[in-house]
C-alpha cells in the first residue's frame, strides 16, 4: 500500500486497509489488482471455458442454483443463468447499508475473487474494482441474508450495476446503475459462465461488518477504561486494585494489559483515595475494571483473530483448482460459504461489549446517587438539587441503553431455519447477528459519553474539597481536558442532549482516545 494505492491480491488485505477505504471518500485510496493476481484470476476464467467445452457437469456452472442443483442447463443459456441469479437474487429489504459499509463489502469482495479460485473473468472483477474507485456505490438494503450459501440477498444488489441493473449512488445522487455507469464513462456488461455465482455467494456482508465493528469496540474498549478511571477519580476511588502484583496471581494476558493501560492512565493522580484511608475497597464497577474491561478485550481480540483470516480467505461456491504440474481441473463444492465463524464471532463480541455498556451505565448510577458515592459528591450532579434535577434523567437513558443491548445480546447464531426446499437446511444468521453488533456498539458509545460527561462534572465538584490546583491523572487529565473543550460545567438546569451530542461524537470519533494516547506518549 502507497499512499494512495491499495493492492489487492486475495492473501493480504488489512484491518486498516478496509478502514481506509471504506472511510477515505471523497479521497480514499484507489485499489488495484496485483499483477499476479490477475494472472491466477484469468488461469481459473480460463478453466470454467474448459469446463464448458468439456461438457463437464458442475454445479452453478451447467446446473441449477440450490434446490435446483440436479436441473441441467443447456450451453446455450449458461450465460442467461448468471444473469438470472442476479436479479432474481436482488431481494433484500430495508434500510440500505451506509456508504462506508458499502465500501468495505465491495473491497472485500473484489480481494477474495482475486485470489483466482472463483471462475471469474480479470475485466468483470476489473469493473468492480473501477465501480469502487469511481465512488459508485450500489444501494444494498441491510435485511435478507441467512449467511449461508453467503450474502446472496445483499451481494446480488451489489453486482446488479455490473450488467446495468439496480439503483446507487453516486456523487450524492440516487441513480439507476446504468445512468452512474454512463456519468462515469463505464460500461456494463454481459456475465460468462460462474460470475454470477461468484459475485454473490461469500460471505463478504458479515465480514464487512465484522470488521468494522471490531474496529469499533477496540475504539470504545479503550474509551472505557478511560472513562472508568475518570470516573474512579470522581468518586475519590482506589488504585490499589489495579496493582500489578493482584493480576499476576491471575494471569489473563489483557487483563494484566488493561490493568497496566489503567495505572498509566491514573499516574501521579492527585483524586485518588490515599491508601491509609478507612475505606479499604471500592465497589465492583471500580475495583473491577481490569477483570471485566480485560475480559472485553479478549472477545475483540478473538474477534479480529477470526476476522483477519475471513479477510483473505475464499468463501464462494464451487471453488476452481488447477494443478500446477499437470494442469488438471478440478471444481469441488464445499461451504466455506458459510457464516458461523464469524457470526459466533460476532454473537460474543455483542455480548461482551454489552458488558462495557452495563458496568459504565452503573458507574453513571454511582456518580449520581449521593448516597451510593457517600455523599462524595452531590445528588444528581447538581448544587441546588430538587430545583434542579442535574443528570438524574441522563442515568435514565443510559439505563435504558444497557436495557436494550441485553435483549439485542440474545446470539443470532444459534437460531437457523430451513430454506431452497430443505437443500440448505442450516444457516449462520451472521449478518443479522453483525446488524445486531452495530446497534449495541452505538448504544455503548452512548452509555459511555454519558459517563464521560458525568464523570467530568464529578471531577469539578471533586476540586472543590482537593483544591484546584491538584492535578488528575497523566491520562485522565487530558481526556477531562477534551472533554472541557467542548462541553462546560453545568451549574443550572439546561437541555442537555447538545452537550451529549457533542460528547457522543468525541467518543464515536475516538478523539477522547487519541487525546489521551499523545498525552501519554509525552509523559
Amino acid at each position: 500500500m502507497t499512499d494512495n494505492i491499495i493492492q489487492i491480491d486475495g492473501n493480504s488485505l488489512t484491518f486498516d486497509q478496509v478502514q481506509v477505504v471504506a472511510h477515505g471518500q471523497p479521497n480514499a485510496p484507489r485499489v488495484q489488482i496485483g499483477a499476479e493476481a490477475s494472472q491466477r484470476v484469468a488461469r481459473a476464467a480460463d478453466a470454467v471455458q474448459t469446463l464448458l467445452e468439456r461438457g463437464v457437469i458442475a454445479y452453478g456452472i451447467t446446473t441449477g442454483f440450490g434446490a435446483f442443483k440436479d436441473r441441467i442447463i443447456p450451453a446455450d443459456q449458461v450465460e442467461l443463468l448468471q444473469h438470472n441469479i442476479l436479479v432474481s437474487h436482488a431481494v433484500g429489504v430495508g434500510d440500505a447499508f451506509d456508504i462506508p459499509t458499502t465500501r468495505a463489502i465491495m473491497l472485500i469482495r473484489a480481494n477474495t475473487l482475486a485470489r483466482g479460485h472463483s471462475g471469474i473473468r480479470p475485466s468483470t472483477l476489473q469493473l468492480l474494482i473501477d465501480m469502487l474507485n469511481a465512488g459508485i456505490h450500489p444501494v444494498i438494503p441491510e435485511k435478507g441474508s441467512l449467511g449461508a450459501s453467503g450474502d446472496l440477498a445483499p451481494l446480488a444488489h451489489m453486482s446488479l450495476p455490473i450488467i446495468g441493473e439496480g439503483l446507487v449512488e453516486f456523487r450524492g445522487d440516487i441513480l439507476s446503475g446504468a445512468e452512474a455507469f454512463k456519468r462515469a464513462g463505464l460500461t456494463p456488461i454481459k456475465l460468462a459462465a460462474k460470475e454470477g455465482l461468484a459475485l454473490t455467494n461469500g460471505t463478504s456482508v458479515m465480514t464487512a461488518l465484522g470488521v468494522l465493528e471490531t474496529l469499533r469496540a477496540e475504539r470504545y474498549s479503550q474509551t472505557a477504561d478511560i472513562a472508568g478511571c475518570l470516573s474512579l477519580e470522581a468518586l475519590n476511588g482506589t488504585d490499589l486494585a489495579f496493582d500489578e502484583r493482584i493480576h499476576s496471581l491471575r494471569p489473563y494476558p489483557r487483563q494484566k494489559e488493561c490493568a497496566e493501560y489503567l495505572r498509566n492512565l491514573l499516574k501521579d493522580s492527585q483524586f485518588t483515595r490515599e491508601h491509609g484511608s478507612l475505606n479499604v475497597q471500592d465497589a465492583y464497577t471500580l475495583r473491577c475494571i481490569p477483570q471485566v474491561h480485560g475480559a472485553v478485550r479478549d472477545a475483540i481480540a478473538y474477534s479480529r483473530w477470526v476476522f483477519e483470516i475471513e479477510l483473505n480467505a475464499v468463501t464462494d461456491n464451487p471453488l476452481i483448482f488447477i494443478d500446477d504440474t499437470t494442469g488438471e481441473i478440478s471444481v469441488l463444492s464445499g461451504g466455506n460459504f458459510h457464516g458461523e465463524p464469524l457470526a459466533i464471532a460476532m454473537d460474543y463480541l455483542a455480548i461482551a461489549v454489552s458488558e462495557l455498556g452495563n458496568i459504565s451505565e452503573r458507574r453513571t448510577m454511582r456518580l449520581t446517587d449521593e448516597c451510593s458515592n457517600t455523599r462524595t459528591l452531590p445528588a444528581f450532579l447538581t448544587s441546588n438539587g430538587g430545583l434542579n434535577s442535574g443528570f438524574m434523567i441522563m442515568q435514565y437513558t443510559a439505563a435504558a441503553l444497557a436495557t436494550e443491548n441485553k435483549v439485542l445480546s440474545h446470539p443470532a447464531s444459534v437460531d437457523t431455519i430451513p430454506t431452497s426446499a430443505n437443500v440448505e437446511d442450516h444457516v449462520s444468521m451472521g449478518v443479522t447477528a453483525g446488524l445486531k453488533l452495530r446497534i449495541i456498539l452505538r448504544n455503548v458509545e452512548r452509555i459511555l459519553a454519558i459517563e464521560l460527561m458525568s464523570a467530568a462534572q464529578g471531577v469539578d465538584f471533586r476540586r472543590q474539597s482537593v483544591g484546584a490546583d491538584k492535578l488528575l491523572g497523566q491520562g485522565t487529565r487530558a481526556a477531562y481536558t477534551k472533554m472541557r473543550e467542548h462541553i462546560p460545567f453545568i451549574e443550572l438546569d439546561t437541555s442537555l442532549s447538545g452537550f451529549m451530542e457533542k460528547s457522543r461524537t468525541l467518543v464515536a470519533s475516538g478523539e477522547i482516545v487519541r487525546s489521551v494516547e499523545r498525552a501519554l506518549a509525552s509523559s
